[in-house]
């Protein structure tokens, strides 16, 4: 795993299996990567990325603190198929979240993604889904490896951990509400 740790921090993107759909990803802090993610797919730049760990704790300083709902919200749904876009912090680079003021955080329940997480420096990747944009995304490794495998510096062999293939449900948090963005994978009954 130390050749993953030098080709993250030498602007590496890598592809991976998570509960949801496959991943890209790489470093947050590495606008190189950042902007190879953006080239790989194809992706309107006015689309941000979302950033994932293996534990909200590694999260918790990309976000200006919770409100009490969205700490409700991480104890029920993470890990898990929920993103929660968030007021961000300066810590959190404005070309990972198109100059946006919010961040969506997750923390996927997959054993091989968490694994990967606890090798990275920082435990936090900036993500999107492994495919083209406007194109269906990756539910396999096979599919993975064909839509964007020649285009990044690995593509993790998926080792059994199978994702669900439906991605990952997206809402945006406000101090006493939230909104559903997107509806995935999690039905959320607060």
């Amino acid at each position: 795993m130390s050749e993953l740790k030098t080709k993250l921090e030498n602007g590496g993107v890598i592809a991976f299996v998570t509960d949801t759909v496959w991943g890209l990803g790489c470093l947050p802090n590495n606008k190189k990567a950042v902007d190879k993610i953006y080239e790989i797919k194809g992706r309107d730049r006015s689309k941000p990325l979302i950033l994932m760990s293996n534990s909200i704790n590694f999260l918790l300083p990309y976000i200006k603190p919770l409100p009490p709902l969205g700490v409700r919200l991480a104890e029920k749904y993470f890990p898990g198929a929920l993103t929660i876009v968030s007021e961000k912090s300066e810590k959190t680079p404005d070309y990972i979240t198109s100059n946006k003021n919010t961040v969506g955080i997750r923390v996927p329940n997959n054993k091989f993604f968490s694994e990967l997480c606890s090798k990275i420096k920082g435990g936090v990747l900036a993500t999107t889904s492994a495919n083209l944009s406007n194109h269906p995304s990756s539910k396999t490794y096979e599919q993975a490896v064909s839509s964007i495998g020649l285009m990044v510096d690995t593509v993790f062999k998926d080792y059994g951990y199978k994702c669900l293939g439906l991605e990952s449900t997206v809402i945006l948090l406000t101090e006493n509400n939230y909104k559903v963005l997107r509806q995935g994978a999690v039905v959320v009954d607060f």
